[in-house]
């Protein structure tokens, strides 16, 4: 009896034992999944995926970024494959996203050893290769980071405006920033005026205001006042009478010719009754065009025929500014009709305090920063660096020449110029627009991993072209967020962690 007591006691222990066995193992904690970041010329991979065992499959979360616009990869294939020395290439696709730039792949490798993996992928007309080396030794390698890392999820990305681009060394130039005003270039602002009195007449419509003429184009036409006598009486009685000038004349030719055939008069006779009809013609011709243009007065009439008019005609090419003209007004000799202002080529006159002489001995260049404009526009020429200095403001102008085909600034426009001076020393550069203000101080956030960004504050240098010197807090080869910078500083602000919302 009570040998089977003993029995049934070791029965019950060695069960306890097995049942808290499977109890401990059911209760370990899976290893957390790793994670690497790659970036090519052409598209970002950030991957999640589990420790990789021989003979067990594994998922892999390949998360796709195209770096051309920093949206989802949306559609194609994704192939993972692991290279072992001395084996045969193992080979793991997925024909498509889970969802639009998550990619799921199962990988289940034959057997344990040192693999080599690669991701090749394959859509939107984009192909790329991936080699991520050995991932083992990728995640031995990354060590602790004392930095904080705020996390900004790829689903965040690919919602917002977001794009980074590489911090790279560059030389830029000193400068010194002064507002400005674009005007007209020299010769390039002309007003048409009425060279005589008369009365305005069209053929068609009256160019208006902001129509573009080219040079020699005609605007309108004048017409002279009708020489005395004015009275229609007088001036039908000068047709009668050199009608019937005209008509005595040619008789005269007619009897001449006659004469001259029959060898009754000289040559001579025929070649002055010529002139004298040549004469009477003409002079019946001024007197018709006396009378339409007066007829054409009283009548105010648009085109009037036979009348003799003046073309008033642009001397520059360039848009009407203004516009003094209408259909049958009377003018004075002298008085304004159009101006015209060429758009197309323009100055920029920035205005510099007279400290700054010295500095501008030498400028190798300067551009342009106007309102709303993303980047600044280099200026074409120098026209002129002034040397009288205003007497109430205690400046003096520098001059630039601007291309202004695009029409992306107008005449009189409020801007600001950057004068180029010295070149500086070679040093990191960021884009304007990676710029955050941080409490008073500016900051700018690296991209540590797909979704992992660092808060860096940067001591700025010279700016240039919109890029500005990072003379501490980055180093050539980091990413930097170039859109969407003031999100993840948002992002960090937050108290609440952001929920992953993959699925894979």
């Amino acid at each position: 009896m009570k040998r089977l007591l003993c029995l049934a006691a070791v029965m019950v222990t060695v069960g306890c034992q097995k049942q808290t066995e499977s109890v401990s193992k059911a209760s370990e904690p899976e290893p957390p999944p790793e994670s690497i970041t790659n970036w090519t010329a052409k598209t970002e991979l950030f991957m999640e995926y589990p420790p990789l065992v021989g003979g067990q499959t594994s998922r892999f979360a390949i998360h796709l970024t195209r770096l051309d616009n920093f949206k989802p990869l949306a559609a194609g294939n994704v192939e993972v494959r692991l290279t072992i020395k001395g084996g045969k290439p193992e080979s793991f696709r997925t024909e498509g996203p889970s969802r639009p730039g998550i990619f799921g792949v199962d990988v289940k490798p034959s057997r344990a050893g040192k693999f080599l993996v690669s991701v090749h992928l394959s859509g939107e007309g984009i192909t790329d290769v991936h080699d991520l080396g050995d991932l083992a030794a990728a995640t031995r390698e990354r060590g602790p980071d004392t930095e904080e890392k705020i996390a900004f999820l790829k689903e965040q990305q690919w919602t917002l405006d977001f794009g980074t681009a590489i911090v790279e060394g560059r030389r830029l130039q000193s400068s010194l920033r002064a507002p400005a005003e674009v005007i007209p270039r020299s010769g390039g602002e002309a007003e048409v005026t009425a060279p005589f009195d008369g009365r305005l007449v069209v053929s068609s419509s009256l160019p208006v205001i902001g129509a573009r003429v080219t040079q020699r184009q005609i605007l309108a036409n004048l017409l002279p006042p009708t020489s005395a006598p004015s009275d229609l009486a007088s001036l039908e009685l000068g047709k009668d009478e050199t009608g019937a000038a005209l008509q005595l004349a040619r008789k005269d030719r007619e009897r001449a010719e006659r004469l001259v055939a029959s060898g009754a008069a000289p040559a001579k006779r025929l070649e002055e009754a010529r002139t004298v009809e040549v004469t009477a013609e003409a002079r019946l011709k001024a007197a018709k065009a006396r009378l339409a243009q007066h007829e054409s007065s009283r009548a105010a009439e648009a085109n009037p025929v036979g009348a003799r008019l003046f073309a008033l005609r642009a001397p520059i090419s360039g848009i009407i500014l203004e516009t003094h003209a209408t259909p049958g007004l009377n003018v004075k000799a002298g008085q304004s009709l159009f101006k015209i202002v060429d758009v197309d080529t323009v100055y920029v006159s920035a205005v510099v305090p007279e400290a700054e002489l010295p500095q501008v001995g030498n400028l190798s260049g300067a551009e342009l920063e106007t309102p709303g404009a993303g980047q600044p526009r280099r200026l074409q020429r120098l026209i002129m660096i002034g040397r009288v200095v205003d007497e109430a403001s205690r400046t003096f102008p520098v001059i630039y020449e601007l291309d202004n085909r695009d029409r992306r600034v107008a005449i009189h426009q409020s801007v600001h110029v950057r004068l180029l001076t010295t070149a500086a020393s070679v040093a990191p550069v960021v884009p304007e627009s990676a710029l955050v203000d941080d409490g008073g101080r500016p900051v700018v956030f690296i991209q540590q991993a797909g979704e992992t960004f660092l808060r860096r504050p940067v001591k700025l240098g010279i700016r240039q072209g919109g890029l500005v010197q990072a003379l501490e807090g980055v180093v050539p080869g980091e990413r930097v967020v170039t859109r969407g910078a003031h999100l993840i500083r948002l992002s960090a602000m937050s108290s609440q962690v952001p929920a992953h919302g993959h699925v894979h």
